[in-house]
């Protein structure tokens, strides 16, 4: 990138390619160091160059001209390129380069963001094509609020990723084959002789009648042959049971479709049917690497730091999750050319997915470095109940995610009424808001968490209109669109004629936080933590209101211009975050 740094994505990468510059020209023989280039956490600089004393560790002894840390660190100084970036930089302690960012350049970045639009501020990723693995329910049961957390999470991630240009793969792995279908079909066959009735039944039936099915299989001999020899039928494909098993899948995607159109997310299902054809040739194909061996029966694959072994084949002939895991993962790999495959679900899954990335890695299939193509595995803790315990109703079933969602959502519409906005606003309006609001606090309540954490599902907390909540955050956005609309000017227009200048340092403090939105995102993407984005939309807020706005009066000032301008970056950036994390913006509240 050229020194005056015409694209302002990552402005952390932008000083970073400064500073490689400038260490190679100070030790041209050591190739191996990166820059570390960081926010600065101290009031000397923006940011701080940290390589001095690591450098120091690798010359020291050598000869070298330099006395110490500090003198190194005095050197990469000396050695940065000019750049319209760069105010000013000092050396502090043991070589510590501190940068000062120029303000003409910041808010000239800030101006051609608001004339180029937001896009331009994309991360540069490494990866082309990655597949999201997200939600999978199973066919024939509810959906719990862990498969909320999985759709939640997983959709942020593919968010964040195709926002950097990656083209992603969203895929619903749900659970819609195996030998629990035979026990469901024939159970339907003799509950109901005609299979087109299924069609009239409701998700909440097809959940009893899992049980009721489940119940005779354990204590029906007769059953359980029939149901054992149904599944043969199934597999088989014969064309009577392959309906019934379709009529099943139908009815329960009717009712994940009634989540997902809540949530706003958008799947490709490829269920464990659609890789079932492919897991005869993958496990040969081991078989013939001498992985897969014989084992009490089972066919298994022996690997290196577990006690157990991974089983692929189980003793009675049937396969189970790794071979359909090790079928998918081959077919991602050789069939949709994926370089980054993620799987989102729960922490408790975490060694059946080290088991089989060790397995894949042993096959060939994936780079030992862990350099692409390389697989992730996503964990999240569990959803609690104001309790302390696994959130369930107070009948102990699972809570339905249709009703959880539109809890929140009359909850919204009840606040905003009793806050007199139905005499202002049409039916429409209220509707619209109480569902932004609604569902945009529900998913905001899980991803402000580092999701290895449990989280308490708490209904005050998240729509709470004070502190870390969606809640807040969308007030604060209809706040600011509030502020552009009252001074009456054309916004669009004043983005080609209008200057932006930080002369205030609450000014100067905003556009920072600003410029780092890209690096932000990139971190977001590189260690899968939504909770990054999230961290970082809160603090837009609170520098917004506590350092930009109570200390630079907008409207009637005579900065005007360039603070409206200010206020309209930062809607632009706040927007986009909200997108990113599946929320719907809100322009007044």
């Amino acid at each position: 990138m050229a020194a005056g740094g015409e694209n302002v994505a990552s402005l952390k990468r932008q000083l970073g390619q400064l500073f490689e510059v400038s260490i190679r020209a100070v030790v041209p023989d050591e190739l191996n160091v990166e820059p570390v280039v960081v926010p600065s956490a101290g009031k000397f600089g923006d940011y701080q160059c940290n390589n001095a004393m690591d450098i120091w560790s690798k010359i020291k002894g050598k000869g070298t001209e330099f006395k110490n840390p500090n003198s190194v660190g005095q050197a990469i100084m000396g050695n940065l390129p000019k750049s319209e970036i760069i105010e000013s930089c000092t050396v502090a302690g043991p070589g510590f380069v501190n940068i000062v960012l120029s303000k003409n350049w910041m808010a000239k970045s800030l101006q051609k963001m608001l004339i180029d639009g937001i896009e331009t501020w994309a991360p540069q990723l490494q990866v082309r094509r990655a597949v999201v693995d997200f939600s999978s329910p199973n066919i024939a049961k509810e959906m719990h609020v862990g498969h909320l957390r999985s759709t939640i999470i997983g959709d942020t991630l593919a968010r964040m990723l195709e926002f950097s240009k990656v083209e992603v793969l969203r895929r619903n792995h749900v659970g819609d084959w195996g030998t629990q279908f035979g026990m469901l079909i024939q159970y339907l066959f003799e509950k109901f002789p005609n299979v087109d009735d299924v069609n009239e039944m409701e998700i909440g039936d097809l959940q009893e009648f899992y049980k009721q099915s489940k119940k005779r299989f354990d204590e029906d001999p007769a059953f359980k042959e029939r149901a054992q020899a149904a599944v043969v039928s199934l597999q088989g494909g014969t064309p009577k049971y392959r309906e019934a098993w379709l009529q099943i899948c139908e009815v329960s995607r009717r009712e994940f479709q009634m989540v997902y159109e809540r949530l706003g997310t958008h799947l490709e299902e490829k269920g464990e049917s659609f890789y079932n054809p492919y897991i005869p040739a993958v496990l040969e194909k081991l078989t013939d690497q001498g992985l897969i061996v014989e084992s009490e029966g089972a066919r298994v694959i022996h690997l290196e730091g577990f006690n157990i072994p991974l089983i692929v084949v189980k003793s009675n002939g049937s396969y189970n999750y790794a071979s359909t895991d090790l079928a998918a993962l081959w077919y991602r790999l050789n069939e949709e050319k994926a370089e980054w495959i993620i799987y989102v679900t729960d922490v408790g899954q975490q060694q059946h997915f080290n088991m089989f990335f060790k397995a894949a890695t042993l096959a060939g299939w994936l780079p030992v470095d862990g350099s692409y193509p390389k697989v992730s595995h996503v964990g999240f803790g569990l959803v609690l109940g104001e309790d302390g315990k696994r959130f369930r109703t107070r009948s102990s079933d699972v809570v339905r995610l249709v009703d959880l969602l539109d809890e929140a959502k009359s909850r919204s519409k009840t606040s905003l009424v009793e806050r007199g906005k139905s005499e202002d606003w049409t039916e429409e309006e209220l509707e619209q808001t109480a569902v932004a609001v609604g569902y945009g606090a529900v998913k905001y309540a899980d991803l402000k968490n580092n999701r290895l954490t449990n989280y308490t599902f708490d209904f005050n907390q998240m729509l709470n209109d004070k502190g870390n909540t969606a809640v807040y955050l969308l007030y604060m956005h209809a706040r600011i669109c509030s502020i552009i609309r009252k001074s009456g000017k054309d916004i669009d227009e004043l983005k080609k004629t209008g200057e932006i200048v930080l002369g205030h340092a609450g000014e100067r403090e905003l556009a920072l936080h600003l410029l780092k939105f890209s690096e932000t995102v990139e971190e977001a993407c590189t260690n899968l933590l939504p909770s990054v984005l999230c961290e970082y939309l809160y603090n837009l807020s609170e520098i917004y209101s506590g350092k930009f706005y109570s200390n630079c009066q907008v409207i009637g000032s005579a900065e005007e211009p360039s603070r409206l301008l200010l206020c309209e970056a930062t809607g632009v950036v706040m927007r986009k975050c909200f997108h990113l994390l599946g929320i719907e913006a809100v322009y007044k509240m």
